[in-house]
């Protein structure tokens, strides 16, 4: 009896044990066959990945859209500017309403929805500085809390410029201040026309770049096409030592501009006795017999432009012209304005025209910028060179 039990037990191990050796190879068969099933299907989802995404990126709309994805603002400084640029690039000022509350504290909504926008503001801050200044900040905060993507802010004429440095004890640095101003409120990028000097761009952190663009060549193409005077020797004249380099390039331009023309540099040095007073000037050149262009960035009360006008007629000078981009024309501006000793006075519309200028009638002759700030603003959001637009070729 014992026998037989203990052979069935031994059968049935042997059993068991085949049992086992048999699921193992069945559990072995079907792992190598979904092996082989995904050697033979990996290939086709890598395939069916890189379609996928070849058609996820032609889905894709580019992020320099201009038109679909660009809104352009305006402050209350410069609207006829604004509405010229606009007009340049065939896009429609968004809607904003800038107002004020009873207390004179500065009151802005944008009524267009911003969210993921591109947004362009354009404000000079000319006088009155302090309250352009705080619209253009308070519309940069309300956009970037409005989660606009991008914030480019316009400025043709940048406010405090003039105090760059420390030129006594216990002054701030004005320039550099409002730039900190400017880019704690989160602005992206600053679009300028002729920074009073150019260390204000250094002024800004590496995150938010300048553009500082040159409204030369605005007035080359003036003087290149004017009809009503005729240059034959002309002198390139700077009102102080600060702004030699600017009549030196402008000097350049005006050469390529007048082929088989060669003009001369002069400058004039001044002594100041204190801001707006001329204590003394001395030219340093030759003009006598020249048609004399004062080239320089802003024209505040033209104490300045009228002595230096008046120096050079008497250093025997045959016309004397002017170029300035900024028409400030504060105080007694246009009494000196007046002097017989100037010709012409070319300025441009990044500060709005006042009235008194009609008394001058064309002694003034007023350029638009529009054209260079739209093409400069369609070049930043299309992503291509701004450096390139003041490159002269004849």
């Amino acid at each position: 009896m014992f026998t037989k039990l203990f052979s069935s037990f031994r059968y049935f191990n042997i059993f068991r044990n085949n049992a086992k050796q048999l699921m193992l190879v069945g559990l072995l068969s079907t792992i190598c066959y979904r092996q082989k099933l995904n050697l033979q299907v990996n290939p086709n989802i890598k395939q069916y990945g890189d379609k996928l995404n070849r058609a996820f990126k032609r889905a894709l709309q580019p992020e320099d859209d201009f038109y679909k994805n660009t809104i352009i603002l305006s402050g209350n400084s410069n609207k006829e500017l604004a509405e010229e640029i606009a007009e340049y690039l065939n896009i429609k000022l968004g809607s904003v309403t800038i107002g004020r509350f009873a207390d004179g504290e500065c009151q802005i909504q944008v009524l267009d929805n911003i969210r993921g926008k591109d947004v362009f503001i354009i404000q000079s801050t000319s006088p009155p500085v302090n309250d352009n200044l705080m619209e253009l900040l308070l519309l940069v905060s309300a956009l970037r809390r409005a989660s606009a993507r991008k914030i480019i802010v316009v400025v043709p004429y940048y406010g405090y410029a003039r105090q760059d440095r420390k030129c006594a004890p216990r002054v701030p640095i004005s320039a550099a201040d409002v730039a900190r101003l400017l880019e704690t409120v989160g602005v992206d990028r600053l679009i300028s026309v002729d920074l009073h000097c150019g260390q204000i761009q250094g002024f800004f952190g590496p995150r938010v770049p300048v553009d500082n663009l040159e409204a030369n060549l605005v007035a080359q193409n003036y003087l290149s096409l004017q009809k009503k005077y005729e240059f034959k020797d002309v002198a390139i004249v700077s009102p102080d030592a600060g702004g030699v380099y600017r009549a030196k390039k402008f000097q350049e331009q005006f050469d390529l501009h007048h082929p088989g023309m060669q003009s001369h540099l002069a400058m004039i040095i001044k002594q100041r006795e204190g801001p707006g007073k001329i204590a003394s000037m001395n030219l340093v050149g030759q003009v006598k017999g020249k048609d004399c262009i004062i080239v320089d960035d802003i024209i505040d009360t033209a104490g300045t432009l009228s002595e230096a006008a008046r120096v050079l007629k008497e250093q025997g000078a045959n016309r004397v012209f002017a170029f300035a981009t900024h028409a400030l024309f504060s105080g007694k501006a246009f009494t000196h304005l007046s002097n017989p000793s100037l010709d012409q006075i070319i300025v441009t519309n990044t500060i709005p025209s006042k009235p008194q200028e009609e008394v001058l009638g064309d002694k003034i002759c007023r350029l638009s910028v529009a054209p260079l700030l739209a093409e400069a603003i369609y070049r930043v959001q299309k992503k291509e060179s701004v450096s390139t637009l003041f490159d002269i070729k004849h």
